[in-house]
């Protein structure tokens, strides 16, 4: 990308914006930071011949996972074991044993053994389905071949886990096997039997799900972002919202709210977006944490956008039952609350520094995007084929896969008759196996932390321990329902520290939302999914494991912790908009029985403002500025006002609109006073 570059003497249009390169880090900065932090981003390097047998590895796994997925109709557990068989071939060649091991084309002679010994369990028990299915768990417990099998290729699962995705993942799922093996008393054997040989375990629902439809989304995106959408959610941003008050800041929140969408993780996306939203803030005059923060928050943001949500809209139907169409119309007022919100803290930041628009000059103009809208029609066809419920996700992620290949083809023949210079987005043989390589390559975390989710959902399961964690959080809380939230909020921000988007909703969905959704609690069962996705997502941004954060600082070359503390201020709304739908259902179109159509609309609408003017409110008093700097008493009531009207209930609402406008009043009229004077 241009922006890596700096160049003098001149002041480029925003698509050509360039940077200090001692303001902006470089690709190699973001990769140092990201291999300091992000597990994902520590792999092997391959050169020449290896480069292209391990390409091919990757590829060919992309095309069986496919062919698993449109084609195969044989048993569960052949589909999952020859998948998480083939997770641990390809894992074991692209992560080494520990950070900073990337020797050139090495690939060391223990790696080897932990690979093959690793699949061959999974293999085994893969074509030998039907009979270990005939067994039950004294039998297995008496063949010693089966349980050495169930040892090694849960030991091999868990050093890939720790390699691709990271140790908080693991601690958990470590402390959860202890507990079931001295804790609650289970048989070593019966406990092997149920997290290998069983759906209850590291085959269970989530990588059921990453098997079904993560896999083939992960490859959707990785085709998608070759056709040039990415460039284009930019521009088009850019054209919206540019020219305004500090316009690029708000141009990354729109341009990475469209691209989180699709692609599916928060720290990918900050690190292709923020490649070019970055500079634009700083060279705007945002300090680099905040510019960071700025695209961190919203990149993050991006896997709660519907229609797409990451591919977790998706698994959240499965999961729920709840049909996909319903699932996308219940996210709108959420994530626009969300977006709202971090619009909200840049504006004001902007108006705090008195930082202008880029000139409409600069910025491209409709017209000149109109002729590529057509780049949209992989996502708009994904989600007609999906909304219409005759056709299964996984067959509509696979037509869109073929649609966004024909877009690719068809940028060849419109940058060619449009005259546009860049033909990057042009489709080539090379391209689609680049595609494929990196849908295999994205898998691998995703799988691995599916799997360590399974053996979490199953130890909780056959422990007893979800009903243990309910009568603690429930004596904890005192039975009072907004500690029992904060409770699973923090459980959700733990378990989520590190973990990929989607298997971090799967995980959620396993352990948490079932707490929220206990008759004690008495969240509805859409609320509680909701919920702990929300809190599980920010785990992103919230320090100190704060990837898309770390991300972010990489490239505007700031404090990674700043900027992480930055991002959480700005994501202010994902911490409050869940407490809002959770005590008050009708955020998510939850209305009581009886409810008039009428009353719907008004109590949608009432929400939507007062928890507007609440997120206003809160913005405010952590910027420290409205129309003027504020003091640190009208800080706190405008803060006060601002949780008052999220709360729900009319009395909290008239307080709140009492405290912010009479806030907001003062403020103005002191601004206007200072500037007469």
């Amino acid at each position: 990308m241009s922006f890596w570059k700096k160049e003098k003497d001149a002041v480029p249009p925003v698509s050509e914006v360039a940077a200090d390169t001692q303001e902006i880090g470089t690709a190699a900065d973001v990769d140092e930071v990201m291999k300091k932090f992000d597990r994902e981003s520590n792999v092997r390097v391959w050169e020449g011949t290896p480069k292209w047998i391990v390409k091919f590895i990757m590829i060919a796994f992309s095309l069986f996972c496919m062919y698993l997925t449109l084609l195969n109709t044989g048993q569960a557990e052949f589909r999952l074991c020859t998948f998480l068989g083939g997770i641990i071939i390809i894992g074991f060649l692209n992560f080494p044993i520990k950070k900073g091991m990337v020797k050139v084309n090495s690939l060391p002679w223990y790696d080897i053994i932990i690979m093959i010994a690793g699949c061959t369990p999974f293999f085994y028990f893969a074509f030998n389905a039907e009979k270990i299915n005939m067994m039950d768990y004294a039998k297995v417990s008496n063949d010693p071949m089966l349980l050495a099998f169930a040892v090694i290729g849960i030991l091999a699962m868990v050093e890939l886990c720790r390699r691709s995705v990271g140790l908080p993942i693991l601690c958990v799922a470590g402390a959860l096997i202890l507990y079931t093996l001295f804790g609650a008393n289970i048989r070593i054997g019966k406990a092997l039997f149920d997290m290998f040989y069983t759906t209850n375990g590291i085959i269970g629902t989530p990588v059921s799900a990453c098997q079904k439809f993560i896999v083939m989304f992960i490859i959707f995106g990785a085709f998608l972002e070759r056709t040039g959408i990415s460039n284009f959610f930019i521009s088009l941003a850019n054209c919206v919202a540019g020219s305004s008050s500090g316009g690029p800041a708000k141009v990354a929140v729109i341009s990475s709210a469209l691209c989180g969408m699709v692609s599916g993780s928060s720290v990918g996306n900050t690190v292709t977006t923020g490649s070019v939203t970055i500079p634009m803030m700083k060279k705007t005059g945002y300090k680099g944490e905040f510019a960071g923060a700025v695209e961190a928050a919203a990149s993050t943001g991006g896997q709660i956008m519907p229609p797409i949500m990451g591919a977790a809209a998706f698994i959240m139907a499965e999961t729920t039952g709840i049909p996909y169409q319903q699932i996308v119309v219940l996210a709108i007022l959420p994530a626009f609350l969300y977006f709202a919100g971090i619009f909200i803290a840049v504006h004001l930041e902007a108006k705090k520094l008195g930082l202008k628009g880029i000139p409409r000059s600069e910025l491209p103009k409709f017209k000149e995007l109109a002729p590529k809208l057509y780049l949209l029609l992989p996502l708009v066809i994904l989600v007609w084929l999906v909304s219409t419920g005759k056709n299964t996700m996984a067959y509509s992620a696979a037509i869109a896969i073929f649609i966004a290949i024909a877009v690719g083809a068809i940028n060849i023949f419109v940058n060619k008759a449009c005259g546009f210079e860049d033909a990057s987005d042009n489709i080539s043989l090379m391209k689609v196996l680049d595609a494929l390589e990196a849908g295999g390559k994205g898998t691998i975390s995703v799988a691995a932390a599916c799997s360590m989710a399974g053996i979490v959902a199953g130890c909780v399961t056959s422990t007893g321990l979800a009903s243990d964690l309910l009568r603690t959080i429930l004596s904890v809380s005192g039975g009072m329902k907004i500690v029992a939230l904060f409770l699973t909020m923090l459980c959700c921000i733990v378990l989520g520290m590190g973990v990929p988007t989607t298997a971090n909703y799967c995980i959620m969905a396993a352990t948490c939302a079932p707490i929220l959704m206990s008759d004690q609690i008495g969240i509805p069962m859409i609320c509680a999914h909701f919920f702990v996705f929300y809190f599980g997502i920010v785990a992103d941004i919230t320090p100190p494991v704060a990837l898309a954060a770390y991300a972010g600082s990489a490239i505007a070359k700031a404090p990674p912790m700043k900027t992480a503390f930055n991002a959480t201020k700005l994501a202010i709304a994902a911490f409050v908009v869940p407490y809002i739908f959770a005590l008050n259902p009708a955020m998510l179109f939850q209305f009581e029985a009886g409810t008039s159509p009428t009353m719907k609309v008004v109590q949608s609408v009432l929400i939507v403002i007062t928890s507007l003017a609440g997120l206003y409110g809160v913005a405010a008093a952590l910027n420290g500025y409205l129309y003027r700097p504020m003091n640190p008493l009208f800080r706190i009531l405008i803060a006060a006002g601002g949780l008052c009207m999220m709360i729900p209930g009319n009395l909290t609402d008239v307080v709140g609109v009492v405290v912010v406008v009479g806030v907001v009043i003062f403020q103005r009229a002191n601004a206007k006073k200072g500037a007469a004077a």
